[in-house]
């Protein structure tokens, strides 16, 4: 602790602005997004002190308007990566021994930057890279992010003071000490949020990290660079590489100084990595550490004592904000035959007063595009194919159109089959499959909402019989990480709702707790006896 025991301020969730007509932040954040728009950004590496500008870039283009390009980004070669490992490495020493209220400082500045003179260009530059509307963009980008920060800095604090018992003539205590190497993060495009809280968790319990941001992420991740540079985070701390995921992974975890990888992302590319970390382990200085949260097939069950307009909401809101790319969207619902088409109205009437898709400078718009021409392929193939197949039928949306932006419209499927594609198969898009059951058939309709998914991220259950509600709760422990009652699955908050879920979609390590912060820390126990025995003989021997 050094010269005292410190209390950090107390960690609160950041206000969500409304971005109204007239309102400050509105204007603020529309003059923003037109001087990137009109602008050229240059993202280069960070890797120590040095802002690299490579051989070799990629551009930048917003996914509503693919064809206009907003600046480009550096891509790394086998050599930047392994300069990047040496940088961190470098720094460690200096930054493990830094005293922790000096590193938490760093990242509480970095919260009120975002909070104040970062919010628009955040806000803004997440609007461009990944085509989220200002409400969304407003409660990852700025709010989320701030959340992570200070809330972080808050179980840090509490991790710190968590001590063992001592006993007569003894002192016990615990250092939780940085890993003994530098961690690897891997974050994706969907949350701006997400991309700093990855490498700041890690770094703000003392480690040093390298850390690769989404290709279509890189526009946002800027800011979030630029506001830690602000912050004061020193150079070497956090490394920027961005470009070929392969070759960057197979030279980050070919180092024996690899501690550990936080990654967020689909849980194919996380089985990859295990597999990889698993096949060096002899490599290692020590067992890494593997935090990650992937997949999600997320559902709504609505009991037949719900109300229908509550139900039709939590679909709409669920699995269509941010385009369904939130891992956490509501992918496959359950109704129950008595409420089903009452329900499946509101929806439609909820589609059909969405404006056509577009882009999110149109404040108008609830829906935008879906993030690159990869998952518009995916996603137009599998409404295709549902609009042949005799199991499903398309009942709302269904169209999509890639001449100027990657828009797929809001699509409803209905499905008599509840092992349907759609119902298994994680989509990452605007697409919601509906099941209808016979009411007398909730208890087994529980058991086949258990059974379906191999994911286990979140889910809802919407119901005014408690009976309902308990009975649901507890068949459906293992196959939600995050479980909402009469909710939508999506919107988790920091500090209120730590987030993860556990069989295929992750290690369940919970983002926004201390149980995250405790995986990127070391503790070592230290017993001193202030006075030391000198005969070896015990009582026993008389």
């Amino acid at each position: 602790m050094g010269k005292g025991f410190f209390q950090v301020p107390t960690a609160y969730n950041e206000t969500v602005k409304t971005y109204a007509p007239g309102t400050p932040e509105r204007e603020a954040v529309l003059t923003q997004y037109r001087a990137y728009y009109e602008g050229n950004v240059e993202a280069p590496l960070y890797i120590g002190s040095y802002e690299v500008l490579s051989e070799k870039k990629a551009p930048m283009s917003p996914p509503h308007d693919h064809k206009h390009i907003v600046g480009h980004y550096h891509l790394a070669d086998k050599s930047h990566v392994a300069a990047a490992i040496e940088s961190a490495l470098d720094a460690r020493e200096k930054w493990a021994n830094l005293a922790w209220e000096q590193r938490a400082a760093i990242f509480l500045k970095a919260a009120e930057l975002i909070a104040g003179p970062y919010r628009a260009k955040i806000n803004a530059a997440t609007m461009i890279a990944q085509s989220k509307t200002v409400h969304q963009a407003e409660i990852d980008a700025a709010c989320e992010l701030i959340d992570f920060l200070r809330f972080n800095v808050e179980y840090m604090a509490q991790i710190y003071a968590e001590q063992p018992d001592s006993s007569d003539a003894i002192w016990n205590r615990v250092e939780y000490r940085p890993l003994e190497g530098f961690v690897y993060a891997i974050t994706p495009f969907n949350f701006t949020a997400i991309a700093g809280n990855l490498p700041a968790s890690a770094a703000m319990m003392g480690n040093v990290v390298v850390w690769k941001p989404s290709d279509s992420q890189v526009f946002s991740a800027k800011v979030i660079i630029d506001v830690f540079k602000e912050a004061g985070l020193p150079d070497g701390v956090i490394n920027v590489v961005y470009g070929d995921p392969a070759m960057i992974t197979d030279t980050v975890l070919d180092s024996p100084d690899f501690s550990g990888i936080h990654f967020t992302g689909s849980t194919e590319v996380f089985r990859g990595l295990w597999k990889k970390i698993g096949n060096n382990i002899h490599k290692y200085k020590t067992y890494p550490r593997i935090v990650g949260e992937t997949g999600g097939k997320d559902f709504i069950i609505a009991h037949p004592t719900a109300n229908p307009q509550q139900v039709a909401t939590a679909i709409t809101r669920g699995a269509f904000e941010f385009q369904g790319q939130k891992c956490s969207a509501a992918s496959r619902v359950y109704l129950p035959k008595s409420i089903a088409q009452e329900i499946l109205n509101g929806v439609k009437a909820d589609i059909a007063s969405f404006n056509p898709p577009g882009s999110p400078e149109d404040l108008s718009n609830f829906i935008t595009a879906v993030i690159h021409e990869g998952a518009f392929d995916k996603l137009a193939g599998y409404i295709d194919q549902a609009k042949k197949d005799k199991k499903a039928e398309v009942i709302a949306g269904g169209g999509y159109d890639k001449s100027k932006g990657y828009f797929i419209e809001p699509t409803v499927i209905l499905t008599t089959d509840p092992h349907y594609v759609t119902m298994e198969t994680e989509l990452f898009g605007p697409v919601v499959t509906v099941y209808v059951y016979e009411d007398s058939d909730w208890s087994a309709t529980l058991q086949l909402v258990d059974q379906t998914s191999e994911y286990a991220l979140t889910g809802a259950v919407i119901a005014c019989d408690r009976y309902a509600i308990d009975e649901a709760t507890k068949v459906l422990q293992n196959c939600a990480g995050n479980f909402y009652i009469n909710d939508k699955p999506t919107g988790a908050v920091v500090g209120q709702q730590p987030f993860g879920g556990a069989r295929a979609s992750g290690t369940n390590d919970k983002a926004g707790s201390a149980q995250n912060l405790l995986r990127w820390v070391s503790p070592r126990l230290i017993k001193e006896t202030f006075v030391s025995p000198e005969d070896y003989r015990y009582p026993f021997l008389g």
